[in-house]
Parts: C-alpha cells; structure tokens; sequence
C-alpha cells in the first residue's frame, strides 16, 4: 500500500478505533461506576491521574524520533536509522527506570496526594494501584519506541488496527473480572497485560516486518545534543498538557475527597471522547508535515501556501465533527448524562461544557502544534502554556475547595480561552506561515449551516420537558439528521462533500449489475 492510501486508511481507521472507544466507553463507563461505586471509581481516577503525571518524562523525544527520522529517511541512511533505533531504546529504558523510582516514591509516600481524605481500605486499595500503573507506565516507555517507528514509517493501518483490537478486547476481559469482585486493581492488571502483548506483536513487526535493526555502540552524540535542544519545550508542552487535564483530579482528591473526583470524572470523561474526535484525523499527518519543511526549505512562499492549505482542509472537516458533538452536548447533555451514569451526577454537565466549549477553538488547530514542531518554533507555545498552567492552578486553589468540581473545571477553562482562543492565533498568523485570517473566513463561512439544526433543538427541548430514554434516543438522531442535512446544503464545499460521497461508497456494498 503506497503512502497515499494508507495516509486515508489510517485516517479512517483511526475513526473507527475513536469509534469503537466511544462506543465501548459509553456502555463500559456506568457498569464500571455501578460495579465500583462513586468512591471508588473517583480513588482509581485519582490514582490514575497522579501516575500519569509521571509521563512528562517522556521528555517529547516521541516527537523528535519521526524528526530524525523524516532526514535520515529521505537521505537513504538506513545506519543512521538504526543508530538512531537504538539511541533511543537506551534513553526510554532510562526514562522508564526513573519512572519507576518515582512512582514508587510516591506509594510509600500517598499523603502526598490525598493528605487524610482516604480510609484504611481506600490507601490499601491506593497503594496497589500505583505498583501496578507506576510499573505498567515504566514498562510503556521502551515499547513506546517501536510504536514511534512503526508510525514514522506510515504504517497506520497495521498500527491503527492493533489498537481497535485492542480496545474491544480489553473490555471483554475486565468486565467478568469486575463482576467477580476484583474491582479497580482488575482494570489496571487487564491494561498492563495487553500492553505487554500489543508490545511484543510491534516489536516482531518492526524486526520481522519492517526489517529494522537497532544499533547500540557510538550513537551520534550531535543527534543526542539536537535531541535535547529540539524536545525541550515540547517536554515543557508535556508537562503543561498534563497539569491542565490531571491536576484538577489530584486537587479535587485532596480538598473535596473522592465523590467530588467521580462527578469531574464523568464531565472529563466526555471531553477525553471529545477530544478524541479531533486527535484521531490530525495523527496520521505528522510525517506528511515534517515532509513538506524538508521539501519547502529554500521557498516560503509554497510553505505558507501548503502549511495554509492544509491547516485549513483538515480544520474544516474537524470542525464539522466537533460543531455537531457541542451543539448536542449544550441541548441533550443533561438528559443524556442521567441516562449514561444515573442521579448524582447533575454537575457533570456544568464539567464538561466548561471543559469542551473553551478547547473547541484549539481542536480544529490541533494539526498546527506538529506544524509549530516542525518549523522548531514551539518554544514559544510553551511558554505560554507554562504561563496558562499557572494560572489554571492558582484559579483551581483558589475555587476547588468554595466550588467544588465546577469551580476546578472553571479554572482550567478561563486559562484555556485566552492561550488557545486568543493568543496562539496570533502566533500562528505571524510566526508559523499559517493564513490564519484565511482559516476563520472559512470557519465563518460554515456557521449560518448551524442556524436551522439550533432553532429545531431549542423547539425540541420546550416541547419536551424530561426525555426517557428511548425520546432521547430519538430526539438526538432526529437532530443528527437535521445537521447533517443542514450542513450538506450550507456548509460542505465541494471537496468535502466529495469526502462523504467516497466514504459512504466504501462503507456501502456496491450494487452488482445483472
């Protein structure tokens, strides 16, 4: 399969793995609450949030392998690859050993993350979780690297495709494990065992099937020197990424104990499907963008022009996706919340629409963070990223404890509007060779396709005070069709409804001629 196709297969796979984790999260999700408890399942999230904390190790080398790689790729130098295969075995074996003396600090030290708010069988269960995903996130990091080549060498549909197995599978495990008692330590084991497998199967692809050696002795020590001086302030990224999405678990775990964690982990939940949707499509461009620096060196016109061209392309279809998800959430969010988890959780709406609205604008932009990477001018989204992590922090201190989960939400949404939905347009606009004027001129044009799919849910919901479940159901496809119907006569441009027409094509069978 050439680059193209698997460009389009990957970024059709990647929907459907989105898919099938939102689907399965759906359903998975409130037998999970129901067989944990509300306690329980806000402990796990805490747990898992502090451990994850320790991914910032990483230090964004991920992103400076497919760098190195792109170079050496289109030089030909297969012996540099390897080198570079094995420098960078070395520096995730490291990283995950330290991960592992960190976490292990942290489980002989949890009052740390939950000062007194735990009971004597809550640290119990605690502890066991962090062992298992301290270990389980140490172990991540040298398998992540054969993911990375399998990824820098474009293989999408192989890697996409062990990835849905995998989400489908691992549910189908835990669930007898939950309904025998075994709780939350069952979900982190079932996770560490199939990363352990879908380790094993990439490591004997990228031996067996790509062919790649791994070379240990004399690594180029200038590429290890532009290693660190590329992923510097990704890393800083990282870190950043991290305090934004998980310090609100840990600071909601220490002042308002676990039931305030469970209702922000539902509302959080939706915006992980939330954010997913627009992930899931800006992944597979990454080669293509390191492509284009490579080839647009010595002309700044056609980079603008490619970098411009795509950005907007791949922003549009992302908008389309995400304009119909936040419009429902806004209209059917709170029907469906009570439908999806149960009573309890009334502020899980105020959560997750204080979390999705404000990140909507940096969503459609997502692909401008590798393109940012690309052109090494990333120091300065980090920066202000570092900024706006400071802020979220001291607005969560501040509101966490009067507040509550909303109060933690509101804080990390005010930091959100003016880093992304601000500043970082001007930055594109004047820094990163993106027409960033041209980019909203096309958004805009797309937003009158909104008007009829808002007045006909605004009807809807003072036609029906409380939805059961099936009116729910249907109301929410009846305002699917409608947006999708409205945004094909108003929104849709030509190459976007050629997109449609292909995709339809192929999930339909073709008619057989007599």
């Amino acid at each position: 399969m050439n680059n193209s196709k698997e460009l389009k297969a990957g970024a059709l796979l990647s929907y459907v793995q989105m898919g099938i984790g939102i689907i399965i999260g759906l359903v998975y999700t409130p037998v999970m609450i129901k067989l944990l408890g509300k306690n329980e399942y806000g402990l796990y999230n805490t747990v898992a949030s502090t451990v994850s904390m320790l991914s910032v190790l990483s230090l964004g080398f991920n992103s400076g392998y497919i760098r190195f790689f792109a170079g050496y790729k289109k030089d030909n130098d297969s012996e540099s690859i390897y080198q570079l295969n094995g420098l960078f075995i070395i520096i995730f074996t490291i990283i995950g050993l330290v991960a592992l003396a960190c976490g292990l600090f942290l489980t002989r030290n949890l009052s740390l993350v939950f000062d007194k708010g735990l009971t004597a069988e809550e640290y119990i269960t605690a502890k066991k979780l962090m062992i298992l995903m301290t270990a389980q996130l140490a172990l991540s990091f040298p398998l992540s690297v054969f993911s990375n080549i399998i990824a820098a060498n474009e293989k999408f549909v192989f890697l996409k495709a062990l990835n849905i197995i995998t989400s489908a599978l691992s549910p189908l495990v835990t669930l007898p494990l939950l309904l025998m008692g075994y709780k939350s330590v069952a979900l982190v084991t079932v996770g560490f065992v199939f990363l352990i497998i879908t380790g094993c199967i990439n490591i004997w692809f990228v031996r067996h099937k790509l062919g790649h050696r791994f070379i240990f002795r004399n690594p180029d020590k200038q590429v290890f020197k532009s290693l660190f001086g590329y992923t510097f302030f990704i890393a800083v990224n990282i870190i950043i990424d991290q305090i934004n999405w998980k310090v609100d678990n840990m600071l909601l775990g220490r002042f308002c104990g676990t039931s305030s964690v469970a209702v922000y982990a539902v509302g959080s939940a939706l915006n992980s499907y939330y954010l997913s949707f627009s992930t899931a499509i800006s992944g597979v461009f990454t080669p293509k963008i390191h492509k284009i620096v490579a080839d647009c060196k010595n002309s700044g016109e056609e980079l603008k022009h490619r970098f411009s061209e795509l950005f907007i392309k791949v922003g549009r279809i992302q908008f389309i996706v995400l304009a119909l998800i936040l419009s429902g959430l806004v209209f059917f969010g709170k029907p469906f919340i009570r439908f999806w988890v149960g009573d309890g959780y009334e502020n899980s709406y105020w959560v997750a629409l204080l979390l999705i609205a404000p990140v909507t604008a940096p969503l459609i932009q997502n692909i401008g963070i590798e393109m940012q990477r690309a052109l090494d001018k990333h120091k300065f989204r980090s920066l202000l990223y570092l900024a706006m992590a400071v802020i979220n922090v001291i607005c969560t201190v501040i509101l966490c404890p009067r507040y509550g989960e909303i109060g933690a939400a509101a804080g990390t949404a005010g930091s959100l509007i003016i880093a992304n939905g601000i500043i970082m347009n001007i930055y594109y606009h004047k820094n990163c060779n993106i027409d960033i004027l041209a980019f909203w001129k096309s958004i805009a044009k797309m937003l009158p396709a909104l008007v009829l799919p808002i007045v006909f849910a605004s009807v809807l919901n003072r036609l029906i005070d409380e939805y059961s479940n099936s009116l729910l159901l249907v109301s929410i496809i009846a305002y699917t069709a409608v947006y999708s119907v409205s945004m094909w006569l108003i929104g849709l441009n030509r190459y976007e409804k050629g997109l449609a027409i292909s995709l339809i094509k192929k999930i339909l069978p073709a008619k057989k001629c007599n």
